[in-house]
This record gives C-alpha cells, sequence and structure tokens, in this order.
C-alpha cells in the first residue's frame, strides 16, 4: 500500500473520528426541549484553570513531537550520510585502479559492481525488512579489500595509489557497519506510547472546551485532528532510516555504478 494513500485514510480517519464524536455529543435526546432564554448554539463559559490546562498540554505535546521530528529527521540524514560515504569509496576505488593493468581494473571493477548489486538487489530489502545486511555482501565487500592488498605495487604509480585504495576499503567498510546500525527505527515503543497517548489526549480536550456544532468549529476541529495525525504518520515515515519499502535510498549506487544493476547473484 502505498504511503500516501495510508497518510490519507489516516488522516480522514481522525477527521471522522473527531466530527463524529463532536457532533453525537451535542445531539439532545428526542422529546428535551431547549431551556428558555439559552440560544442553542449557546454554551455555558469554560472555566479559566480550565483553558490554561488545555494550553499547556498542548505546549508540552507540541514540544514532545517537535523532539521526536528531530529525532528521526536526524537519525534519517545520519544514515543517507553513511550511504553516500560508502558508494563514494568505493567509486573512488575504482578512479584511483585507472593506474593499474587493464587486467586488474576490470577484476577490481567487477568485483565492486557484484557488491554494489548485491546490495541494491539483495541486501537493501533484507535490511529494510528485517534489519541487517546480508552475509554475502560483507563477503564480497572482503574480497574487494583481499584483491587490493594481495597485488602488490610494480610501479611507483601503483605504489602510490595502492594505500589509499586500501583506505576507502576502509572507509566503505566504515560506512556499511554505520548503516547496519541504523537499519533499525529509531524511537522505542514507550516513546511511541507517549505520542500516541498524548495524541488522543490532545485531541479529547477539544470536547472539553465546549465545542459546539457550527460549520466554523467543525472544520477547525477536523484540520486540528488531522494535523495530528499527519505529524504522526510524519514521525512514523522517518522512524525508519532507510525507508519503509522499495530501495530508492540505494540510489546514490545506482547514479555511481549505473552498469551494476543485474549483476548480483544471491540474497545470502
Amino acid at each position: 500500500m502505498s504511503e500516501w494513500l495510508v497518510l490519507a485514510i489516516v488522516m480522514a480517519a481522525a477527521c471522522a473520528v473527531v466530527l463524529v464524536v463532536t457532533v453525537l455529543s451535542q445531539r439532545r435526546p428526542r422529546g428535551t426541549a431547549t431551556p428558555v432564554g439559552l440560544d442553542e448554539r449557546e454554551a455555558p463559559e469554560t472555566p479559566d484553570v480550565l483553558e490554561y490546562m488545555v494550553m499547556m498540554v498542548g505546549v508540552v505535546y507540541a514540544i514532545v513531537l517537535g523532539l521526536a521530528i528531530a529525532g528521526v529527521w536526524e537519525a534519517r540524514g545520519a544514515a543517507q550520510d553513511a550511504v553516500r560515504t560508502e558508494a563514494q569509496a568505493l567509486h573512488e576505488v575504482t578512479q584511483r585502479a585507472q593506474v593499474y593493468p587493464a587486467d586488474f581494473r576490470n577484476q577490481l571493477r567487477t568485483g565492486i559492481d557484484t557488491y554494489v548489486s548485491e546490495v541494491v538487489e539483495a541486501e537493501w530489502p533484507r535490511m529494510v525488512d528485517h534489519e541487517e545486511l546480508s552475509p554475502r555482501g560483507t563477503e564480497l565487500l572482503a574480497a574487494v579489500r583481499s584483491d587490493i592488498a594481495e597485488r602488490e605495487p610494480r610501479n611507483e604509480l601503483e605504489a602510490q595509489a595502492y594505500q589509499p585504495m586500501l583506505d576507502q576499503v576502509a572507509t566503505a567498510e566504515d560506512a556499511r557497519n554505520a548503516r547496519a546500525a541504523g537499519a533499525g527505527e529509531t524511537l522505542p515503543g514507550i516513546v511511541w506510547f507517549g505520542l500516541i497517548s498524548g495524541a488522543v489526549v490532545t485531541v479529547g480536550l477539544i470536547f472539553t472546551m465546549q465545542i459546539g456544532r457550527s460549520f466554523r468549529e467543525l472544520l477547525l476541529a477536523g484540520l486540528f485532528s488531522a494535523l495530528i495525525a499527519f505529524l504522526l504518520f510524519l514521525v512514523w515515515d522517518f522512524d525508519a532510516p532507510f525507508g519503509r519499502s522499495g530501495s530508492e535510498a540505494a540510489d546514490v549506487f545506482r547514479q555511481l555504478f549505473p552498469t551494476a544493476a543485474g549483476a548480483g547473484t544471491g540474497t545470502g
């Protein structure tokens, strides 16, 4: 199911629940007469203390929700940085290998393309669904390191490129480990309990303010509940640093290694 469709359903459901509860809470039983001198749209004044409490609860929840959004946004940014670092480091290895003979360049490029294809086609879905990397990806990257380390430089140009290439592979390994560490969800369950409970309390406080059934009041209540639903959906979506589905976050690998697609041979 598309994330946009999920968002639309969640926002529509939140609006519907609030509006239905509001209308039903204002409905009078049949046969009940309207009190003399009291217009149907009039309602008792809300106590000042209650207004202050409602305001404070809203402010506290807004702060907590803002911190949650900032936290998951920062985690997603760190995860994307790790992916870019990994892909760029491997790309730099292929560029520095230009000083080596063609047979070794082709061997190295084939090894890196195979690793990239494994990451994009097999490892990424596994990482999203099971929050772990594939053993085959680890083996393929180790093979790239071995190919470089086991071939001794045969001239000065190769000697100058040798250590930087090993350093770039080490950088890719570090970024891969960071990608593994960030594969899980960012927010613990207790935080989600607080966010959802806070949303229920905050939206529920609408009914303590003697809200009526006028179009303006119902519109504001619906928009407020839809906003809360949207922000919670935003936190949920960003809580997965590498996305909820697909491998769009791996596009940097496709950009730097356009020929690697289809080179993978297994899921590990």
